[in-house]
């Protein structure tokens, strides 16, 4: 049987960019990107065409930078950190409406996996849900506590649906993590990675790190969470990129991932359908995509990048990555290997 292989990476497009690129959603069946960034504009950019070029939705648009983009049917829905959404028609890139949903910056920006949500997390420490047509708040999910343990204000990072879209998950900066049932609203779970938030008592008497990635599994059944371990200097991120699996339901957790060679903040993480394995991308100024085992945590196979990784998606069938840098956008390529078992050769006798 022919599957994408982690080991056969390659770059294909490497394209620069003034602006840095905080987030990006991929069309269906395409290689058309919605990006958006640091210049607070929305942008459409097909990378199938000879010339790939920003194509910019037009409209009032956003005050600050843009750090997160959906994709919902027909429409397109960007967060900032100027706490507004805003729905754009995707055919003409004009703007539809918007709605000032959060107090604090906006972090994250994703839609459910059927298209009829859209889930926001800020620094209000809130998790909201929206409808993906109308704007309207479906819901909001509070858990996470608006002070870090010395008593500064805390961020809220991350925000995951599971496959099904039944499940939520929320990580914050102090390593909390809890997991929602979109229907209800009731939270269901909540595991904890504490080493991913770095207090410096002496020199700043400031706080570093969180969980900025949050991924399920395939099935559902295993959550990981993504940021950077123990920070020395806490003015960069200079520390181990940090990944921890977990049985969420049972509060186990299953893998702790610490890598020194590539350092930095992992940004988000995609599992791979059949669940044996997943990416994760970040960086601190230069960027990473690495691969690991699921059942191991055992890295196979990882490549640097010019630029730090904020965001990524991949295509239905895996074989292509698409990377959204500081300064670039960026695809890349996964090979097929056939993983059938050969047949033993018999010797000939005469």
């Amino acid at each position: 049987m022919l599957i994408t292989a982690p080991e056969t990476l390659e770059k294909k497009h490497d394209l620069k960019q003034k602006n840095m690129i905080f987030s990006l959603a991929r069309v269906a069946e395409s290689e058309r990107l919605y990006v958006a960034g640091s210049d607070f504009n929305v942008y459409e950019i097909d990378l199938a065409s000879n010339t790939p070029e920003l194509s910019q939705f037009e409209g009032d648009g956003h005050e600050s930078y843009v750090t997160g983009v959906a994709i919902a049917g027909d429409k397109v829905i960007s967060g900032s950190y100027d706490g507004r959404l805003i729905w754009w028609d995707a055919s003409t890139r004009t703007q539809l409406s918007d709605v000032t949903a959060h107090s604090r910056w906006i972090r994250r920006v994703i839609p459910s996996p059927d298209g009829k949500l859209v889930a926001t997390v800020a620094d209000d420490m809130l998790a909201k849900l929206w409808n993906a047509q109308t704007g309207e708040l479906v819901r909001e999910l509070a858990d996470h506590s608006p002070m870090t343990p010395h008593n500064y204000p805390s961020m809220l990072y991350a925000v995951a649906f599971s496959l099904d879209g039944r499940l939520l998950a929320t990580g914050d900066k102090i390593g909390h993590v809890a997991v929602w049932d979109v229907e209800s609203g009731q939270k269901v779970g909540e595991v904890e990675a504490p080493v991913m938030y770095t207090w410096d008592p002496k020199q700043r008497r400031h706080s570093i790190g969180g969980i900025r990635g949050v991924a399920f599994s395939s099935s559902s059944e295993v959550l990981a969470v993504g940021g950077i371990g123990k920070i020395g200097n806490i003015d960069h991120l200079g520390g181990p990129s940090r990944i921890e699996l977990f049985d969420w339901k049972s509060g186990k957790r299953l893998h702790e991932i610490s890598d020194t060679k590539f350092q930095g903040v992992i940004e988000q993480i995609i599992f791979h359908p059949s669940d044996e394995w997943f990416l994760a991308v970040g960086g601190d100024h230069k960027g990473f995509i690495s691969f690991y085992e699921t059942q191991t945590g055992k890295l196979m196979h990882q490549d640097r990048a010019a630029d730090h990784v904020h965001a990524v998606a991949v295509n239905e069938s895996f074989d292509r990555i698409y990377t959204a840098h500081h300064h670039r956008i960026m695809s890349w390529n996964l090979g097929v290997v056939d993983d059938s078992p050969v047949e033993a050769v018999r010797p000939h006798v005469s």
